[in-house]
């Protein structure tokens, strides 16, 4: 089993940024993948970016390409969401899942999920 804790969510003005953290118990976090979703009210949520098991691997939605960068360090049981150029349209709940051997953008792929952390940018 696996539990996952997401931090570092907040109140942003736009152009500002923020970093994202989840933080994984269990010793096999570093044999999952590992990803970054988001969901805005009345919106479905929407796969934001994901990492490979090694870090070697990611993907990203092409929404956030350029601005967001994901990485991972698997000695901390860690995965960040670093978020530059934030935009309004960018507010959300955030929500870290893992529990997948590779590099999906589907959500039912994911076995575990974080409760999730608010992040609101202001014009």
């Amino acid at each position: 089993q696996v539990q996952l804790v997401e931090s570092g969510g907040g109140l942003v003005q736009a152009g500002g940024s923020l970093r994202l953290s989840c933080t994984a118990s269990g010793r096999t976090f570093s044999s999952y993948a590992m990803a970054w979703f988001r969901q805005a009210p009345g919106k479905e949520r929407e796969f934001v970016a994901a990492i490979s098991w090694s870090g070697s691997s990611t993907d990203y939605a092409d929404s956030v390409k350029g601005r967001f960068t994901i990485s991972r360090d698997n000695a901390k049981n860690t995965v960040y969401l670093q978020m530059n150029s934030l935009k309004p349209e960018d507010t959300a709940v955030y929500y870290c899942a893992g529990g997948t051997t590779s590099v999906v953008i589907k959500a039912t792929r994911y076995y575990y999920w974080g409760q999730g952390t608010q992040v609101t940018v202001s014009s």
